[in-house]
């Protein structure tokens, strides 16, 4: 069965990272993943929550947000409802998650980075597109405290890996990678991979939509998240070179 868009079961949608986007935050990129596209930016404060101070410790944190008319149909604001849906709230948690696997806290010191994840266009891996340029705000984050030494550790050493994230599922009997909305709703198995620059799993998150999956299905979307994260780590790269 064909794609709705054209592409080949292994094949990520265009990716772009581009950083410097907002003037104001410490690190910004707007990620984009195919007609996804997510803003992340990162503040930095000096010092840390109270429960952490004197712990010689940073803190990472993360916040997501949909914009009203991010999808075909106007959401309310979730301020306006004046409660944060668990959907919002399951979604922060898990970029913050992702995003503490990548630096050293302990070289970052008492400082406080907040990513920001704000879904500009959703079209499918909102999530995933929000924890891929998470990691690049958050490094452009960490290189602005370097370059003031406000760092406990060398540079280097906070960044210690890098992380990125990919939609897997299975759509009509056939393992995808990097779902858009219309295979989302039609998958009978939808999955997110967080992995390191290297291949390791950060996290995972699967689940029978439609049905039951076998170990060998788990096997080839946990194989086809793998090589989509490895092709992500290498825009991240790029994007930080540039």
């Amino acid at each position: 069965m064909a794609r709705p868009d054209g592409r080949l079961p292994d094949h990520l949608r265009p990716v772009t990272l581009t950083r410097g986007w907002s003037s104001h935050p410490e690190g910004s990129v707007l990620v984009e993943f195919g007609d996804t596209r997510v803003l992340c930016t990162a503040s930095v404060t000096e010092g840390v929550p109270r429960w952490r101070k004197g712990s010689g410790l940073g803190w990472v944190t993360a916040e997501y947000a949909m914009l009203p008319r991010a999808t075909n149909t106007r959401s309310d604001r979730e301020s306006v409802r004046g409660k944060i849906g668990g959907r919002t709230h399951e979604i922060s948690r898990l970029i913050g998650r992702s995003l503490r696997a990548s630096i050293d806290l302990k070289a970052l010191g008492e400082n406080s980075i907040v990513l920001d994840c704000d879904v500009l266009q959703a079209d499918g891996g909102t999530r995933t597109a929000a924890i891929t340029g998470a990691y690049v705000a958050l490094h452009d984050a960490v290189t602005w405290l370097a370059a003031r030494r406000s760092l406990a550790g060398k540079p280097e050493k906070v960044m210690h890996r890098s992380v990125a994230a990919i939609s897997v599922g299975i759509v009509a009997g056939e393992p995808r990678l990097d779902l858009n909305y219309a295979e989302d709703v039609a998958a009978e198995v939808d999955m997110n991979v967080v992995c390191t620059g290297t291949g390791e799993f950060v996290e995972v998150q699967g689940t029978g939509e439609d049905g039951v999956f076998s170990r060998g299905q788990l096997d080839a979307l946990l194989d086809l998240g793998v090589a989509g994260c490895l092709e992500l780590a290498e825009a991240q790269r790029k994007a930080l070179s540039s």
